[in-house]
């Protein structure tokens, strides 16, 4: 699974689904700056611009095996929760897929964390 080795087979899928979410993150918040209610979507959107980072860190740590990988999985998944709570109170089609995502990939980095 790795690209050039297989030390990090172990968090594939767990680099691919932080991966996702953050892709996911990032285009949410690109759509909620457009939506007309952008003031109450403030905080939502500042939790999108963490959760993309967390994630993205995330992917990184895991894939050059990192000593505190699984600690920083626990961390983003802890991130991605709040995330999808935060998505989830707009009913819009991107925050509730956005939504989905943030827990997928807190129940993935939640299991990687173990």
């Amino acid at each position: 699974m790795g690209i050039v080795s297989t030390a990090t087979d172990k968090y594939q899928k767990c680099i691919d689904q932080c991966n996702r979410c953050a892709q996911a993150c990032e285009e949410c918040l690109k759509l909620c700056l457009n939506e007309p209610d952008v003031q109450a979507r403030k905080n939502c959107i500042a939790t999108l611009i963490e959760c993309a980072r967390y994630c993205r860190d995330a992917a990184c740590f895991m894939s050059f095996d990192a000593q505190y990988a699984k600690a920083f999985c626990n961390l983003c998944a802890t991130v991605c929760n709040k995330c999808s709570a935060d998505c989830a109170m707009f009913k819009d089609d991107h925050c509730v897929k956005c939504a989905d995502e943030c827990k997928s990939c807190a129940n993935e980095c939640s299991a990687m964390a173990q």
